[in-house]
């Protein structure tokens, strides 16, 4: 599903340049759940940003379903993004004042999708993970990990062929974050390919298999052969 060959990407200050990733490679499968680790400033976020169709690399190739995305201009780069990746961010990136239901929609209003079936298909997704009875709450009235929880139906709401989770569980309590993961795996399960950006072990654990990068280039790949399985809520 995803191919990453040789992925460079070189930022310009002024005179100095800052090599944030080097020849990075590697590839995930269809139905994979893998975690991108590593500490502050090894480049990982800047790998989630070219995984995600966010930004572009300075050399080499990166593949999501066969297409080369990183020659892809603006706008086709937007139209990936709202057909195959489901975002989920450590800051949530709720809308303040919009309910748990609107918010799942947004992404399906750009899509064109009409506004019963965009409604209809928002409930059953905060229903998928546990909301049912939240829908009309705004964020201030939810809790971090009900945020996350919301992000994770609004990344779902175009059916997207992969989740890319950022620090998903960074602002939230242990217990919360427990139950996060359980909603991912329970994804993954069923199906969905996800990525998740952390630089915590015992969230990594959680995946199945563990890319750890140091200093902008790949530092082992690592199948989780003792993936941690979240405790499921009775």
């Amino acid at each position: 599903m995803i191919k990453v060959k040789n992925i460079t990407k070189i930022y310009q200050t002024g005179e100095v340049e800052v090599k944030a990733l080097m020849n990075v490679s590697f590839a995930v499968k269809k139905g994979e759940f893998v975690a991108i680790m590593g500490p502050s400033g090894s480049g990982k976020s800047t790998l989630m940003n070219i995984l995600g169709a966010l930004d572009k690399p300075t050399r080499g190739a990166y593949f999501l379903e066969g297409e080369n995305v990183s020659q892809l201009n603006d706008d086709e780069l937007a139209e990936i993004r709202n057909r195959k990746i489901g975002f989920v961010f450590q800051t949530y990136n709720l809308l303040p004042r919009t309910t748990a239901l609107k918010n799942v929609t947004i992404p399906m209003m750009y899509g064109g999708i009409p506004k019963r079936e965009r409604e209809d298909r928002a409930k059953k997704l905060l229903a998928k993970v546990s909301l049912k009875e939240r829908i009309n709450h705004t964020p201030s009235q939810l809790s971090g990990g009900e945020q996350q929880r919301v992000a994770i139906a609004r990344a779902l709401s175009m059916n997207p062929r992969i989740i890319l989770a950022d620090e998903p569980t960074g602002n939230i309590a242990s217990h919360q974050a427990m139950e996060i993961m359980e909603i991912l795996q329970n994804l993954n399960e069923q199906g969905h390919t996800i990525l998740i950006i952390t630089h915590e072990e015992e969230i990594a654990e959680y995946a199945k298999r563990v890319i750890k990068i140091r200093d902008g280039q790949l530092d082992q790949d690592i199948n989780n052969g003792r993936q941690k399985i979240a405790k499921k809520n009775n």
